[in-house]
């Protein structure tokens, strides 16, 4: 299951909060509320406030990071976190918190997000009654990022590749491997942006040289179907690396993403530097691929947990060439820059300013 959805979920929204919408850049007065980011690996969750006329339109008064292995629940997690709260100059704020805007990987069904990747599964009435939360309202974890992205400044992210002219008005595509594969389009408008969700992961893996099609022979073993989350994820690294040391005729020593990055960018270990070759040489042709799709001259973001770890070897990669390499197209793509950010702190921000901006929390100034 790929993290992103074009599937919005707002529970217990009455129908004034969803019109004539005020945006989160002019917010002011609001109380707190919650917002979360939940992926695979990782939770973020913060108690945030609106500010007008900044730059950042969320301010984040509370954040903690959670390891989603470590706790039995979303609700587990929200709960520490309040408790966490009592201990803060927020303590006040804390007993009068009815409001949650949550991103989070997968699609909503019914009560249920569904993804494959979340360690335990997540109810959103459950969530709902037992933190007292009158209204929730969830969005796709990369939905978020590629929202958070429009507050983003030059000096916050990191130029993979770059153009002579800024980048033209018009989509801005984000996309990143973590656990799974995420992908969305930030598309800008005059009064708020929109986004675009998409379920580009799951499109099928198409090789660029000979040994990408050996590669993809052998994952075809196990499935009919070979996406690019099925290379392009943190999963997705460890199924290249198993295939590649087959291809080599060595027997695999290292069992996490984590090692074989590590042992990549250390240059101790053959088949993972190869894997991360393959890895940066996919994510390369992908990348060009999608920037065609949604003509995204507004640029490229690269998010997720992968990429900022290897970042040196990403850029000595071979990315950039596989980026380029699209016959005619060429020319168009050496118009679209590519910036390297940092998840962290984004999926929370990206929520709340989608919470504000389409109205969730009119009806709740101070």
């Amino acid at each position: 299951m790929g993290d992103v959805t074009n599937q919005h979920q707002v529970i217990a929204a009455p129908a004034s909060m969803l019109a004539d919408a005020p945006q989160a850049s002019r917010a002011a007065g609001h109380q707190p509320f919650l917002a979360a980011d939940v992926g695979g690996t990782h939770a973020r969750i913060a108690l945030v406030v609106g500010v007008a006329g900044a730059r950042h339109p969320i301010r984040l008064l509370h954040y903690h990071r959670y390891s989603c292995a470590d706790w039995p629940g979303l609700a587990a997690m929200l709960h520490d976190f309040m408790r966490r709260l009592a201990d803060t100059p927020y303590a006040t704020a804390c007993s009068r918190i009815g409001r949650c805007a949550l991103a989070c990987a997968g699609y909503v069904l019914d009560d249920a997000i569904i993804n494959e990747n979340l360690p335990w599964p997540v109810s959103i009435d459950e969530i709902r009654e037992s933190l007292g939360i009158g209204h929730l309202a969830v969005i796709n974890d990369f939905e978020a990022v590629a929202y958070a992205t429009q507050f983003i400044g030059i000096d916050e992210s990191q130029p993979v590749i770059e153009t002579a002219q800024l980048p033209l008005p018009g989509p801005v595509l984000v996309m990143g491997p973590g656990t799974g594969l995420g992908s969305a389009v930030l598309l800008p408008g005059t009064k708020r942006a929109q986004v675009l969700a998409s379920e580009a992961g799951q499109v099928s893996l198409a090789p660029g040289n000979e040994r990408e099609i050996e590669i993809l022979r052998l994952l075809r073993r196990e499935r009919a179907h070979v996406s690019y989350e099925d290379a392009l994820s943190g999963p997705g690294l460890l199924k290249l690396y198993r295939v590649l040391c087959e291809l080599r005729g060595t027997v695999p020593r290292l069992i996490t993403p984590a090692e074989i990055t590590g042992a990549a960018l250390l240059d101790s270990d053959a088949a993972a530097c190869e894997t991360l070759d393959v890895f940066c040489a996919l994510l390369g042709s992908f990348v060009g691929d999608l920037v065609l799709l949604y003509r995204a001259c507004g640029g490229v973001y690269l998010a997720g947990g992968i990429l900022p770890r290897i970042q040196p070897f990403l850029l000595a990669s071979t990315f950039a060439e596989r980026y380029f390499n699209k016959g005619v197209m060429q020319a168009y793509l050496q118009q679209v820059p590519v910036r390297l950010i940092e998840h962290g702190q984004l999926g929370v921000i990206g929520a709340a300013g989608w919470f504000l901006d389409q109205g969730h929390d009119q009806g709740q100034r101070d």
